[in-house]
């Protein structure tokens, strides 16, 4: 069941990307808690400007939205962080930091997100590379793990914190098509445990044999497909 309260909100908004551009105009969708939504269109449509307004890189100036309780239109710099919490963010390229070991990388972000009992971190740490099926790398370094493996690393940093909503931006766009699809399987396994995603690609292969709710940015609009 999803519940009455979207995770995602958005109303009439207009988003402009860092220079002042408009990208796209009066947007509006919801998703709800446990969704999985395509954000789909050729690059340069708006899919990474609108997933940054989301995760609110980019300011909110015209319309509103809603992300994890969050209004963006009116959001302090301050609450960012407390935002970006609610929120788990995947992106195309891995950014890991390739000088320390899976559980260093994690423990990473658990510190810089408020996270003090090293017995809890260790044991979430655990948690999340299980979930993504990567429990034996716990101590290895990036290097010594294939593409696929990284993202998933990727993939459990951003649920450290469990998320009410994955935003992914293109997060098989470096990789083969097999190791694309182990990594869809992963995302599909946390949404079926209730977590929702929306995911920019135009992996139209993965899109077609795992159907789901479909966005396209277009002409400067966002289209329900």
């Amino acid at each position: 069941m999803f519940s009455t309260e979207p995770v995602v909100e958005v109303n009439h908004a207009n988003i402009f990307q860092a220079d002042e551009k408009l990208v796209l105009e009066n947007v509006s969708f919801t998703i709800h808690k446990g969704e999985f939504v395509y954000l789909i269109g050729r690059t340069g449509s708006g899919k990474s400007s609108l997933l940054k307004m989301l995760y609110a890189d980019l300011w909110l100036e015209q319309g509103s939205a809603k992300v994890g309780g969050y209004e963006l239109h009116k959001i302090r710099r301050s609450e960012i962080p407390f935002l970006r919490r609610k929120i788990g963010i995947v992106f195309q390229d891995f950014q890991l930091f390739m000088d320390r070991n899976v559980a260093d990388n994690l423990a990473f972000v658990l510190r810089a997100t408020g996270w003090t009992d090293k017995g809890k971190m260790k044991t979430r740490i655990a948690e999340v590379l299980m979930q993504v099926g990567l429990g034996s790398a716990i101590h290895k370094m990036p290097h010594q793990l294939s593409g696929g493996e990284q993202q998933r690393v990727v993939i459990a940093r951003a649920l450290l914190n469990e998320p009410q909503i994955l935003l992914a931006d293109e997060p098989t766009g470096n990789l083969d098509p097999d190791v694309s699809e182990e990594v869809m399987r992963t995302f599909l396994a946390i949404n079926r445990a209730g977590t929702g995603i929306l995911m920019a690609t135009h992996d139209f292969d993965l899109i077609r044999k795992f159907p789901q709710r479909r966005l396209r940015c277009e002409q400067g609009k966002v289209v329900e497909m």
